[in-house]
Order: C-alpha cells, then structure tokens, then sequence
C-alpha cells in the first residue's frame, strides 16, 4: 500500500495531505488501467466511484439535443467524478478515455462512510472537491454558451 500512498501524494488534489489521510485513502482505492476510446461510465449511471487520474486523458461528455458534447477533457493530476458525493448518486456527465488512462479508483460508498467517521478527512477531501465542482459547472456554462450561441 505505500507505493499506492505515493502515488497519491505526487497527485495534485491530494498533494500536501497528512500521510495518515493518504493512507486511509489507499486503504480503498485500486490502481486501474483503461484502453483509449473505452467509455468509463455513462451519463445518468450510478456513481459509484471517484478517480484520480494518474496520466492519460478523458472526455467529460454531456448529451444536448441529439448529440454529445465534449465539456472538458481532463488530464493526469485531475480528479474525475463527483456525482458519488449526493444522492440520487447519478453521473452527471459520460466519461470516454481519448487514450489508455491510468487511473486510481476510489469506492464511494466506502469513501462516505470514511468521511462520516473520520471528518477531518471528509473535510478535507469536500474542501478539494468544492473547487473541482466549481471547475465542471463553469466549463459546462461556457459550453453550453457557446452552443447555443451558435444554433442558429
């Protein structure tokens, strides 16, 4: 498990927390490789799972209209998922790899029973998600601007 924790603390979400943190976060996560072109989850799934990405890249894709639409494409040091934070526990997004991924996989169910037992770590780890929430929500708005904007 302590290569795992390494991997962790060279991760940019979850550089600078305590080992102790990073332990406890191995102790329910699986490293996991992903081929290219593969679709991790789908839009409106059940979110059972967040993902650190460790290299590699992937398409956030939301349906609008009649096709779908690259929201954001993240990269390794980013996190992906946080539909598994509140109920219904849905995806709100598709994620399709653009190439083979490396990522490591966190169990939600785990992850929030974790939190309510241990909130200093919750609160942690909620305060790092706040700003990847922020992220998506704002890279959706300027899709969704932009397509819009152009469908006439």
């Amino acid at each position: 498990m302590s290569e795992l924790v390494a991997t962790l603390s060279d991760h940019d979400f979850f550089r600078g927390m305590s080992e102790d943190h990073l332990a406890k976060l191995a102790g329910v996560a699986t490293e996991i490789e992903v081929d290219g072109d593969k679709v991790l989850f789908g839009e409106g799934g059940t979110a059972d799972a967040a993902y650190a990405i460790v290299s590699g890249s992937i398409a956030l894709e939301l349906s609008v209209a009649t096709r779908q639409l690259i929201v954001q494409t993240l990269h390794g040091g980013e996190m992906l998922g946080w539909s598994w934070l509140y109920p219904p526990y849905r995806w709100s997004f598709s994620a399709v790899a653009n190439e083979p991924v490396h990522l490591i996989r966190f169990e939600a169910e785990q992850l929030r029973d974790m939190f309510d037992n241990d909130c200093a770590l919750g609160y942690e780890v909620m305060k790092r998600f706040a700003g990847v929430i922020t992220s998506r929500l704002a890279a959706t708005r300027l899709q969704l601007v932009d397509f819009y904007g152009n469908a006439n």
